[in-house]
């Protein structure tokens, strides 16, 4: 019986190939490691004929730790996590990672992926979603895998967070439709607070009532930030004895769902009858459609320093927690603009 061709070339391949060990083999593809030029180029060599590629598995098994980093995000139908997962990949692979991503929209799910990621001996995680129980994190400090949180409140000692400043950008949202003079501002946002989703809420209330010199501040709380939730948002909102003449939602699909409802089934005119400011800048805030005013996340900045932090704490576990605030900025469209008296 013919013997079945291999399906992968193996370092003991590339070794017989170039007549060295299966050590020297291992050495030329680590970084640093001790071998000399004329063995690693015969390696090199041997391995470009031959189609070898390191089994990085196999490495971080003999190693106990590998180049895998683990993503866990929720939703990857969702716009800003998409939006941000694109940054992340791009900031790791510049620093010679490999993500791994899993996506997790229950507690349930995040457990499973997070004990999952655990068995590859992955090198870090950074979570874009959820939060880490107190038992796995014991795990992942135990293994002295250090954790990143993005849009999260750090998770203790070994885990460092990267927020966008909700803060001030609930400010600026605040202050936008004070500018217009909208007398009747609301917040619409999840009932289900999440770290963000406190913060955000919480400074526009506190801004708002400080510039309407402490008016009320109507707030309604949806099921979730996605555009179903947007959508009856604007159902129960709008059919109030005296509706909001301008709202500040907790996120772009919030404000995009509740803007289709506000002129499909209730005919006003956005902004005149009611301006609308949403949170993210995902692509399609900026669409003809839309034109929706809303304070902007920086991806970028988020993803490029979760990884500089996670590759600083790889390299040093043990130190203190960090968190780092990236700034946010307005994107001023048309959905908030409208004309009053003294403006132009």
């Amino acid at each position: 019986m013919a013997e079945k061709p291999k399906l992968w070339v193996t370092a003991a391949d590339v070794a017989r190939r170039a007549g060295v060990s299966r050590s020297a083999v291992s050495r030329a593809f680590t970084p640093g490691a001790s071998i000399t030029r004329e063995t690693k180029d015969r390696v090199m060599k041997a391995s470009k004929e031959l189609g070898y590629q390191v089994d990085i598995l196999a490495r971080g098994m003999i190693q106990q730790r590998n180049n895998l980093i683990g993503i866990v995000t929720a939703g990857l139908d969702d716009p800003f996590h998409a939006k941000l997962l694109a940054p992340l990949i791009a900031a790791l692979n510049r620093n010679q990672l490999s993500p791994i991503v899993m996506n997790a929209e229950s507690p349930e799910e995040t457990k499973t992926s997070l004990e999952i990621l655990l068995s590859y001996r992955i090198a870090g995680l950074i979570m874009t979603s959820g939060s880490l129980s107190l038992e796995l994190a014991r795990q992942y400090l135990k293994c002295k895998v250090p954790i990143t949180m993005i849009n999260r409140a750090p998770e203790g000692d070994g885990a460092d967070a990267v927020v966008s400043d909700f803060s001030h950008g609930s400010t600026f949202a605040a202050q936008m439709l004070h500018e217009i003079r909208a007398i009747r501002p609301a917040y619409i946002g999840p009932n289900e607070l999440s770290y963000s989703g406190q913060i955000t809420r919480d400074a526009f209330v506190r801004t708002t009532k400080k510039l309407n010199r402490g008016h009320s501040v109507n707030i309604f709380a949806t099921p979730g930030d996605d555009y179903l939730s947007g959508m009856n948002a604007a159902f129960e909102v709008l059919t109030r004895p005296s509706p909001p003449d301008g709202v500040f939602c907790a996120s772009d699909l919030l404000a995009m769902g509740f803007m289709d409802v506000a002129r499909a089934r209730f005919k006003l005119t956005i902004p005149s009858d009611v301006a609308v400011i949403g949170f993210d800048d995902i692509p399609a805030a900026g669409y003809e459609t839309y034109q929706l005013s809303t304070i902007a996340q920086d991806t970028s900045a988020l993803a490029s320093s979760a990884v500089e932090m996670l590759t600083d704490r790889i390299a040093h576990f043990d130190q203190p927690s960090r968190t780092r605030i990236v700034p946010v900025s307005c994107m001023m469209r048309a959905s908030h603009r409208r004309h009053t008296t003294g403006q132009q």
